[in-house]
């Protein structure tokens, strides 16, 4: 019973620190949301950011079997494992209203120069993902010129999805996200040696490419993340 209070309470704060970040999100907001006395929560949690910092310690945890296992498991080429990676990151971006989307990121730049734990969460958390995308990239072997710093290419990924993430928020719209998915395909084309004169081709490739299949009981790909 008290573990089933607590993960109301994440689940409530996670999608509250989604929508509005931390400074926009009320205490009272997360005690309705998670329907709740106040009482139960401070029962958990000392104060905000230490709820804030059990929000980012269970996306961590959770990282491996909401998005990085399903993605592996939904390809067998190396590549195409990191566009299923962003195809569940998009489910993800799509049900953010229904507390699918992970706060790391809006948490991390507001807390990380206040609360030091809550940066090196973050940091921890974008290093399991970089780390799983290096190793696809690894794995593609001589596919990629062996000028390409495989490290910085795993950082630019998620450098460009994170960024994207935010411009489609902004714009309630997913177009954002999957602008920014179609041009990644078409660098990781080109790094592999498709000729410029392609773009077009493989544009409407990356259109057509079918994403993973939601996880066995998780509709929503990562809504537990």
């Amino acid at each position: 019973m008290a573990r089933d209070t607590r993960d109301r309470i994440l689940d409530a704060a996670s999608r509250l620190f989604n929508e509005r970040g931390f400074d926009g999100t009320s205490v009272a907001e997360v005690l309705s949301a998670a329907g709740v006395r106040s009482g139960s929560l401070y029962h958990f949690f000392p104060g905000k950011e230490a709820l804030a910092e059990a929000v980012l310690a269970r996306c961590a945890d959770r990282l491996r079997e909401a998005l990085l296992d399903p993605a592996e498991a939904a390809a067998t080429d190396p590549l195409e494992r990191v566009f299923a990676l962003l195809a569940l990151w998009r489910r993800g971006v799509e049900q953010g209203a229904a507390g699918g989307s992970d706060p790391t990121g809006l948490l991390a730049a507001e807390l990380a120069a206040r609360r030091p734990a809550i940066g090196r969460l973050a940091e921890s958390h974008a290093a399991r993902l970089a780390a799983r995308v290096r190793g696809w990239l690894d794995a593609a072997g001589p596919r990629l010129p062996a000028e390409v710093d495989r490290d910085e290419l795993a950082g630019f990924v998620l450098t460009v999805v994170e960024g994207a993430t935010s411009q489609s928020r902004a714009a309630s719209s997913l177009e954002p996200f999957d602008r920014a998915v179609r041009q990644l395909r078409l660098l990781f084309a080109l790094l592999e040696g498709a000729p410029l004169t392609s773009r077009a081709a493989l544009v409407r490739e990356a259109e057509a490419a079918p994403g993973p299949e939601p996880t066995a009981g998780d509709p929503a790909g990562w809504r537990a993340w």
